[in-house]
């Protein structure tokens, strides 16, 4: 059987909220997406990105640093990284946008996997989440 394990009180994510919590050295990144809570890994399944600086739609979470988004229900990937250059880019340095170049090829050829999902449960006001 599951042990659940409480981490949180629901009043303190409120819809459309974030909070990032420590479970048995797990980092879980709790969702509330229209009253309901989700749990999943807070790292970006691409290059390990802090998700909670992301920006929460709905379900969908986009990663803040290479914009992979993700179903926070589920810790299923939705899409894979967007690598374009930022705005005003084209006034750096032609060796800097070069070698930012080059790194784009390298990020592009890393895998974005799913981030695990845990199984939340709310009793009360006391979240748990089961690792």
């Amino acid at each position: 059987m599951a042990e659940f394990i409480e981490v949180a009180k629901a009043s303190e994510i409120p819809s459309g909220g974030l909070k990032v919590v420590t479970v048995k050295g797990h980092e879980i990144l709790l969702t509330n997406v229209e009253g309901k809570l989700y749990a999943m890994s807070r790292r970006c399944g691409h290059m390990n990105a802090p998700l909670e600086d992301g920006v929460l739609k709905g379900k969908e979470l986009t990663c803040p640093m290479h914009g992979s988004r993700f179903d926070v229900t589920t810790g299923r990937k939705l899409s894979e990284p967007v690598m374009a250059p930022p705005p005003g880019a084209d006034k750096l340095p032609p060796e800097f946008l070069q070698f930012m170049g080059k790194i784009g090829q390298l990020m592009a050829k890393i895998t974005t996997l799913d981030c695990p999902a845990y199984t939340v449960t709310v009793e009360g006001d006391s979240v748990k989440v089961s690792v």
